[in-house]
Order: structure tokens, then sequence, then C-alpha cells
């Protein structure tokens, strides 16, 4: 099974191994730091079957043009040049909810390419997991916060370029008012400065944005924590 190249992945895991590795989790109480109930919408959702790894743009391309629409609204992909178009956490997000089917054009024993007579073939989610992650080494970080605030009702979109980092909207916020926070992502060890840390938070408060820590645990469970610019009293 191949995606951009004609060479075979390596396995993951299968994806009955991943779903027991990494279950979904009911949110909690109130607030993206304690972790709010929100209605995963994305599961009601009929699946997309339309999808196939496209190497001129080097991402996940749908054939259908209301099946874009539709992940559009709900905050999924990124249009641009007149094509649609899923990130790879995405990709992995609707693949792990069997929400979308991904296929890749393959070669015939012959060796003519699919576009003259090949065959689509099915890209597992294992598949597309090593894949990411040859393009990615974080691949895996990002899907596991992505799957964790989409589960809890929020939109995420792209971050502004940090090491791993996304908009997230408030719940309605979509579509009508700014992201309201912006999380970064650490891996459970990982370390960051405080200088590092500092910098992005004020970087954060000039553009109006929450500044919020998700901290992926080594078991795959995410934990966030709100950062906020702290200014000393002066003494009377």
């Amino acid at each position: 099974m191949t995606i951009a190249e004609n060479e075979p992945l390596e396995p993951h895991g299968t994806e009955e191994e991943e779903r027991r590795r990494y279950p979904r989790k009911n949110a909690g109480s109130s607030g993206l730091v304690q972790g709010a109930q929100g209605k995963d919408e994305d599961l009601q959702q009929q699946p997309v079957s339309g999808a196939y790894f496209s190497k001129k743009v080097g991402h996940v391309v749908l054939a259908s043009e209301d099946d874009a629409r539709i992940l559009e609204s709900k905050g999924f992909g990124i249009k641009e040049n007149s094509g649609y178009y899923l990130k790879d956490y995405e990709v992995l997000y609707l693949m792990y909810n069997n929400k979308l089917a991904l296929k890749s054009m393959v070669k015939k024993k012959g060796g003519k390419k699919a576009s003259s007579g090949g065959i689509l073939s099915d890209v597992k989610f294992t598949d597309y997991v090593s894949f990411s992650l040859k393009r990615d080494e974080n691949a895996w970080t990002r899907f596991l916060i992505f799957r964790d605030l989409r589960s809890r009702g929020y939109v995420v979109r792209e971050g502004f370029g940090f090491p791993i980092d996304f908009r997230v909207y408030d719940r309605g916020d979509f579509g009508n008012k700014a992201a309201k926070y912006i999380v970064f992502g650490l891996n459970e060890g990982k370390t960051m400065s405080l200088g590092e840390l500092k910098k992005h938070v004020e970087e954060m408060s000039t553009m109006g944005k929450e500044a919020v820590i998700a901290v992926v645990e080594r078991r795959g469970e995410v934990i966030y924590y709100k950062v906020a610019k702290w200014r000393p009293i002066k003494p009377l």
C-alpha cells in the first residue's frame, strides 16, 4: 500500500489496537482547561468516500464539492487556489472515526499508472499514521490534541507556525468571531524554557488570544493548562 511513493509504509498497529490504546474520552465540566462537555457533531455526519492523496499539492483532496462544503462549514480543511485539501491531523481524525475513506492510486503489475488503467486501493488508518510521521515527527501529537479538542465540541484550525499549535474557537464562534484560544502542544517529558514560554504568551496576548498548553501524556490523554502574563503589583 502506498500513499505518495511506490514503496510500502511501515505498519503502526491495527486500527483496533489504536482504538484500544487511545480510546475516545468523555469531556468534563466547564471551560477549555477544565474540559467542557461538547456535542461531537462530527460523528453524526455521513462518511466521505471520494478522498485521495494528491502529489501535486502534497495533501489529501476531496473529489466531491458537496463533501468539501460540508467539511468546510464544520471548520475542516483549507481552500486554496480554487482547490480544497485536508491537513494530515484532520485526515487521521476523520479516518479514526470512520468518516473518511481514503484511496491511493497504484500501478498495475505491468507498470501502468492508475490514470491509464491502474487501480484505486484503500489506505488504512495505520498506513496514514506512518506516512504522516515520516513527514512530521509531531504528527501523532497533533492528531491526539486535535481529536481531543474536536471531541469536546471546539472548532480547531491551524496555528501561527509555532512547533505544535492550533487556533481554537469557542463554541458557536467559528465563522462569526476570531479564535479565542491558541493551544500549544507538548509531549510529556518535553520541556520549554521560561523565556520561550514568556515570548509565546506575550505574542498571543498582543493578538488578544488566551494561551493554553496541551500536555499529551504517555497514554495519550491530553491535559490543558491555561497560561497568563503576570505583572507583580507595585507596593504602595
